[in-house]
């Protein structure tokens, strides 16, 4: 059970707060950072670590912990911040992200930052390793669920259809993969550098049982993953969401896939981001 397990309002008011540190922390980024993408899942990884997750700073080293693995690892930023926000970092990391000595460089990496369950950054790793995990629990008869979000953009790689394709075949239930299908990518729409629609019907011929859902709507967001059962099927949950959502002049903007906020940008973000 997840120690947090907050409410539909409270998970909303906590995405406003994760969606602010994103801000600052790409704003003092020296390297830059990847902002559209970190605002695109914060729905997503708010309500898994504040009421989906059995996975808790206490929790880190138990066996029976579910894992989550951030497989678009270039949308770390906004992962860090969550880590903030439920303790298992210390908020005042977030200054220093991709400092030179920081905790949080600019791709998950294990040794590095605590929660971070799997080094990821080049695309298409995520979800293999986590089939891998998964399997093993299987096998070990544990009650562990496996957890990875991955970009739409990032299933170009055919390292995701193999690892399916495996996921499929052991009847990995306790799998969820999460596509945080914001239709843009590094050089512009996805579906016109290689289009993967129908998107429902290819993880379907691959063997998974596959819901949509709003993906920057925590209602339906928290339906989506709570209503989930296991059928002898890996899920595959497509959550339909906007890159950049939650800031009105940076989402659904291919140029922010790597654009940080600059001068009175910070300060336009932030005032649209206030609690309501």
């Amino acid at each position: 059970m997840n120690p947090f397990a907050l409410s539909v309002t409270d998970l909303e008011k906590r995405a406003r707060a994760v969606r602010r540190r994103i801000v600052l922390l790409n704003a003092n980024s020296p390297a830059g950072g990847h902002t559209g993408a970190d605002l695109s899942q914060v729905e997503i990884l708010t309500a898994l670590y504040f009421r989906i997750l059995n996975c808790s700073p206490q929790l880190i080293n138990s066996d029976e912990r579910d894992i989550y693995i951030q497989s678009k690892g270039h949308a770390v930023g906004g992962y860090y911040c969550v880590l903030a926000e439920a303790g298992f970092i210390p908020v005042e990391w977030l200054p220093t992200y991709q400092h030179a000595d920081s905790h949080l460089p600019g791709h998950p990496v294990k040794h590095k930052t605590p929660g971070v369950e799997l080094n990821t950054g080049a695309l298409g790793h995520g979800l293999p390793v986590a089939v891998g995990i998964a399997l093993a629990a299987k096998r070990n008869n544990s009650k562990r669920r496996v957890f990875v979000v991955t970009g739409d953009g990032e299933l170009a790689e055919g390292s995701n259809w193999e690892a399916a394709l495996v996921a499929a075949h052991y009847q990995l239930d306790n799998l969820i993969i999460i596509n945080d299908k914001n239709n843009l990518q590094l050089a512009g729409s996805t579906k016109e550098i290689l289009n993967t629609d129908p998107l429902d019907e290819k993880w379907r011929a691959f063997g998974m049982e596959v819901t949509e859902c709003r993906g920057n709507d925590m209602a339906d967001v928290v339906a989506t993953l709570e209503g989930l059962q296991p059928h002898g099927k890996p899920h595959v949950v497509i959550a339909n969401t906007t890159k950049g959502a939650g800031i009105s002049f940076i989402q659904g903007r291919a140029e922010w896939h790597h654009r940080i906020p600059k001068g009175d940008e910070i300060e336009l973000a932030l005032e649209e981001l206030k609690d309501e």
